[in-house]
């Protein structure tokens, strides 16, 4: 099978690569390495470096490839950047997004699976955790454009006629995440107090997050390519986990003796969110393997170099 990813060079989107060519595909990465690293692409995999704003070019790509599923991860991801520059966000992340759509109708995809938000998608949620049936509340322009995103990925499958996955990924964290984003508290907390620095809390620190490891989204992704067909999953643990208790792990694991800084809690956040995961058990047969705390010693463990 031959799949598309975009933004295969990012976090995520490199830990994906990594499992489809593991399981014996051929694999495409398009990204343009404006926050992914070239030392996350796999060398087995062939690489265009291109922005998907540049419907031309990308059309280009798709006509000389003529991939059979589009595993689509390229965006602006960072919830801070997005208020302060919106209309970057949604000319990337939907703008961008209709042309990987129209470009994959064209030369006849098979399936398109994509990186929406379970963090970000449901605002602050009457019930918790949040299910896939709750109506999206977005509090961001991030949030916003992945809304934007997954009807234009629901018009675009019916106009073409190829399948669709919308998955709505919980925080993900893990190996590859970089420590000076915007984004991704667990890596920036990390590389900050594996250097006796003190990391910044945005509120009192009960402020609540899901998390998920990087090694659960993969396998999730596997098995996007065989089982489920033009259907919303969330990926998380299902569990609300403290802003503080993210600390105090990350703390008690790098031996950091200190305290954080306390913020005034940023607009555009949540307060509180998780995110079931029922629904990809029933359709995938997923369910995360990786505790919270196990998926932190194995990320530190790899916080040795900052890119």
């Amino acid at each position: 099978m031959k799949i598309l990813v975009t933004g295969g060079a990012g976090f995520i989107g490199s830990h994906i690569v990594d499992s489809y060519l593991k399981s014996g595909n051929k694999v495409i990465v398009i990204d343009d390495l404006s926050t992914g690293f070239r030392k996350n692409l796999n060398p087995k995999a062939k690489f265009y470096k291109a922005d998907i704003r540049d419907a031309e070019k990308i059309n280009g790509i798709f006509g000389r490839e003529k991939p059979d599923i589009v595993s689509h991860h390229a965006a602006v991801s960072e919830v801070a950047r997005s208020l302060r520059d919106p209309m970057l966000t949604l000319d990337v992340n939907v703008i961008g997004t209709v042309n990987v759509l129209i470009a994959g109708g064209t030369h006849g995809i098979k399936k398109f699976i994509f990186s929406s938000t379970g963090g970000a998608m449901y605002g602050e949620p009457r019930k918790i955790p949040a299910d896939e049936t709750m109506e999206p509340t977005p509090l961001s322009p991030y949030a916003l454009s992945k809304n934007l995103d997954e009807l234009c990925i629901k018009f675009y499958a019916k106009s073409f006629g190829f399948d669709y996955l919308i998955f709505r990924y919980a925080n993900v964290y893990g190996p590859r995440q970089n420590p000076r984003g915007e984004a991704g508290v667990v890596a920036i907390f990390g590389g900050l107090m594996k250097k006796k620095l003190r990391p910044t809390i945005f509120g009192d620190g009960t402020k609540t997050r899901d998390y998920i490891y990087v090694g659960d989204i993969a396998r999730a992704n596997i098995l996007a390519l065989r089982r489920g067909e033009d259907v919303t999953l969330n990926l998380g643990l299902g569990k609300e986990i403290k802003d503080q208790t993210v600390f105090d792990t990350i703390a008690r694991n790098t031996k950091f003796n200190g305290k954080p800084i306390y913020a005034p809690f940023r607009k555009g956040e949540c307060q509180r969110i998780s995110i079931t995961n029922r629904r990809a058990k029933t359709v995938l047969g997923w369910k995360p393997r990786t505790e919270f705390n196990e998926g932190i010693k194995k990320t530190l463990r790899t916080l040795t170099e900052l890119p």
